[in-house]
């Protein structure tokens, strides 16, 4: 009779970050460890996607001090690493917020992303829940020392639902990694190359697929906006309030923004870190993602909004037929 084999249990790895020590599986990224620590400790972040396969290792803005490469060989790395892109070993020591040299890349790497950045803040769409404002704020410096030609793009309507502002694109390959892993067929990409990169499509307004609207909800900045809700609205004057929709292709897990009794939008529920959270039963995968208002995954209003017991319809309310 052959021997029955015993899988054994995976080690934990221990790792310190900012002096708090924390247990992870092996095969574990600094950027998720630091993430289960939470607070000050975890990196910014304006590239990585967890639920992206293939994302991370371009904004650098994550990047870490490994003063102790693990237990077995405690010798520092000599460079800064991108903790989206690095895994931990046993014993390994990070520094983020306590390493000086940590504070000031992120500071340079602020100031390169703002290069061709326009200061269009006050009239973008994504104020408020903006991630390269948010990382400007506690990185940035007041000035500039970029003296050339920024880059200028006109806005472009790459779909009946999304607006592109090339300008304000960081190129952080998010949207382009949405269209590969979670719709059909990829119609946009980045096209060209340097500084001459941008993305776009070859054909006018072709992005027109059931989850077109994720691309808007993934992108860290104003780069791609909803159309549909275009300058109606402020997003610290609206009311996020959960919801779900039954939905067969999608989680349906949804946030509505109301103001009154009005809705302006509805949005993919997002965890702390700005991304779409998980269903809780696992269900329509990878398909979790939802998109905008007024035309859901499936192109056409969410007719049934169920928030908690009560049953709100939106045809009244968005005045939709």
């Amino acid at each position: 009779m052959a021997e029955e084999v015993k899988k054994d249990v995976p080690q934990m790895f221990k790792v310190t970050i900012d002096n708090i020590t924390v247990e992870v599986a092996p095969g574990t990224t600094i950027l998720m460890a630091a993430r289960k620590i939470g607070g000050d400790v975890t990196p910014p972040t304006m590239c990585f996607y967890s639920k992206l396969k293939g994302s991370g290792g371009k904004c650098r803005t994550c990047l870490v001090e490994v003063a102790a490469g693990s237990t077995a060989d405690p010798r520092p790395m000599p460079k800064l690493v991108a903790s989206c892109r690095t895994n931990v070993m046993d014993g390994m020591v990070v520094k983020s917020i306590t390493s000086e040299k940590v504070i000031d890349a992120r500071k340079g790497v602020v100031e390169f992303l703002l290069l061709n950045h326009p200061l269009d803040c006050p009239i973008c769409d994504q104020a408020g829940e903006c991630h390269l404002q948010d990382l400007s704020y506690e990185h940035g410096s007041e000035g500039t020392r970029y003296e050339f030609q920024r880059r200028l793009f006109e806005r472009e309507d790459i779909g009946p639902y999304i607006q592109l502002h090339m300008t304000r694109c960081i190129l952080c390959y998010r949207c382009t990694y949405v269209a590969d892993q979670i719709t059909n067929t990829r119609v946009h990409g980045i096209l060209d190359r340097g500084e001459h990169a941008q993305i776009s499509t070859y054909i006018s307004k072709a992005i027109d697929n059931d989850f077109s609207g994720n691309m808007i909800d993934v992108c860290p900045v104003g780069a791609l906006t909803d159309r549909t809700f275009r300058f109606k609205n402020r997003v610290w004057f609206l009311k996020p309030m959960d919801a779900h929709r039954d939905c067969e292709k999608c989680s349906g897990r949804v946030t509505l923004w109301n103001r009154g009794d009005e809705v302006f939008r509805i949005t993919a529920r997002k965890d702390e870190w700005g991304e779409v959270e998980d269903a809780p039963d696992g269900k329509h995968m990878p398909f979790k993602l939802i998109s905008k208002m007024p035309y859901c995954c499936c192109h056409r209003p969410c007719s049934r909004i169920t928030q908690r017991t009560n049953r709100i319809s939106l045809n009244s309310s968005l005045n939709i037929p």
